[in-house]
């Protein structure tokens, strides 16, 4: 068997996207992993800065019958992770480390069960194995709502870790990911992964507090499927790539992701196009060289208000970004909005819920003062709790930011320091495929829009309870925001918008008394015009 080098340039070959985007209440999200091979990648980073020559292309066996997409109107792309061929393992007295194909991951739905021991026999490990295996216990776990909870929970903390690691630029203002998406990528992952590295992907999935991880996120996602939101997810491989019945079968099983056929560019993005209903029309320029797997999960939201906005009463207004500066932002106004609002002294914030049909919410959260911190709200804030604070809706004078908002970073640093820098250094993948496999980047993109009609994870609200009788909940500085699941309490999005209208010019916010409301321009030395918050 010949192998195929490639020139530094081509280094993007083993590339993770994600790429999400939320559409006028639509919400469509992408995620891919790339997978390579370890001697290639070597290869490359050796002949970094010269001219390397490509060699005979390795062969591959057949190609796997090609599988169109089934759900014409599907959901919007999300997971996409491709995969190459990784160092070959070195045996020796000192680092023998047992290839164990029938391991696979000892997943439970949605997740595997996985230990953080990078040893496979650790008598914690053994008695979770016992637990799934005595009595199919998973299955009975897996619907519990205490499980369907700590999914929840887990899928929340997670996503606000990865958020607090990911500052906003002066190009990219606003931070915005999707917890949901990059967990099914990870757990996808997961499926296939050995020892300590589905340890540190277990540890920040869920903090090793669920046995039956893949069942349980099985179930909840079987919650989560309805009109308005729907999850789909295929697997791309290369030709000559052979998966192992194991993670086929548990890609089957808990995520219905299917191997297809990869055949082109064209292929992947037409799933991609139809799976986020044209929102992404051209997820891929081009198909990475060695690539051998791809991972795609694609949500779709598509979401009402409860009442809507109407489009006559949307106006010019200020969005105050700090104590000193203003951007003028599209306002919406619903002079008598349903919803629930109340102050949480623990967090320091304002805390609102505006519905939309279908059991799914916008959560709100606008600090009393200063920016929005989110490494606090990592620590203080719990969406079930907020729920039950909740108090009864009553009719609120609403104004709310239009909102069309980007979003894209490289992950692997963030994920480096959120102590997974394994899965790009030398992972055990051995569960997916024979041969080591690596993963080298993780980028995630993500696009949001709001408007009149509804929001799929939209942006949210500065807080103010007037004394007249309608209530006045304002929108109109920075802010956090989770679009949730009301029944099962994950969160499909979440973000934080530090300038709704990051492509126009700041302004000098007026001091008390002055009269000018909509301020006056400034020195664009002194003032960043994205808006960028002050450190």
């Amino acid at each position: 068997m010949t192998h195929r080098w490639y020139k530094p340039e081509t280094l993007d070959c083993c590339t993770v996207e994600q790429l999400t985007l939320l559409k006028i209440g639509c919400l469509a999200l992408c995620c891919t992993l790339v997978i390579c091979s370890w001697s290639a990648w070597a290869e490359c980073v050796q002949v970094a800065g010269q001219n390397a020559e490509v060699a005979e292309v390795m062969p591959l066996g057949p190609l796997l019958p090609s599988d169109p997409l089934q759900n014409e109107t599907g959901p919007s792309a999300m997971p996409l992770i491709p995969l190459i061929r990784s160092k070959p393992v070195e045996t020796t007295a000192e680092n023998t480390t047992e290839a164990q194909p029938d391991r696979t991951l000892e997943t439970t739905a949605e997740g595997t069960t996985a230990l953080s021991s990078a040893s496979t026999d650790t008598d914690d490990e053994k008695e979770t194995v016992s637990e799934e295996d005595l009595d199919g216990s998973c299955e009975s776990v897996g619907k519990s709502r205490r499980s369907l909870g700590l999914i929840a929970r887990a899928l929340q903390k997670s996503g606000l870790k990865l958020l607090a690691k990911l500052e906003p630029t002066e190009a990219e203002p606003n931070v915005i990911i999707s917890p949901l998406s990059i967990s099914l990528a990870l757990s996808q992952l997961a499926l296939g992964a050995v020892n300590e590295t589905e340890g540190l992907l277990m540890n920040y999935l869920h903090g090793n507090n669920l046995s039956c991880y893949h069942e349980t996120l099985h179930k909840a996602l079987e919650q989560l499927k309805s009109d308005d939101l729907q999850i789909a997810t295929r697997i791309f491989l290369a030709q000559g790539l052979e998966l192992k019945q194991k993670f086929a079968e548990d890609s089957q099983r808990f995520y219905e992701s299917k191997p297809v056929a990869l055949e082109g560019l064209q292929q992947v993005n037409s799933w991609v196009a139809q799976a986020t209903k044209g929102k992404i029309p051209e997820f891929l320029t081009s198909l990475p060289p060695q690539l051998l797997l791809m991972l795609i999960n694609a949500v779709h939201f598509k979401g009402e208000w409860i009442a809507r906005f109407d489009p006559q009463l949307t106006s010019k207004g200020v969005f105050y970004l700090n104590d000193n500066q203003l951007v003028d932002v599209e306002m919406m106004e619903g002079p008598k909005h349903p919803m629930s609002v109340y102050v949480d002294p623990i967090m320091e914030a304002h805390v609102a819920r505006l519905r939309f049909q279908k059991r799914k919410s916008l959560i709100l959260v606008l600090p009393t003062s200063g920016q929005v911190n989110v490494s606090r709200l990592a620590e203080t804030l719990s969406l079930s709790e907020v729920y039950s604070r909740l108090p009864q809706e009553q009719d609120v004078k609403v104004t709310l930011p239009k909102l069309k908002l980007e979003y894209g970073q490289e992950l692997k640093k963030a994920f480096t320091n959120l102590d997974l820098g394994l899965i790009f250094s030398n992972p055990d993948l051995s569960g997916i495929a024979e041969g080591s496999l690596i993963v080298t980047s993780v980028k995630h993109k993500s696009s949001m829009e709001l408007n009149e009609e509804g929001a799929e994870a939209t942006a949210a609200t500065a807080v103010i309870i007037s004394r007249m009788s309608t209530p006045i909940f304002s929108v109109d500085r920075p802010f956090f925001f989770s679009l949730v699941d009301d029944k099962t309490k994950v969160p499909i999005m979440m973000g934080v918008v530090n300038n709704p209208n990051p492509g126009a010019p700041t302004m000098r916010r007026p001091e008390p008394g002055n009269k000018d409301k909509e301020g006056y321009p400034v020195d664009k030395s002194e003032v960043s015009s994205k808006g960028l918050p002050p450190k």
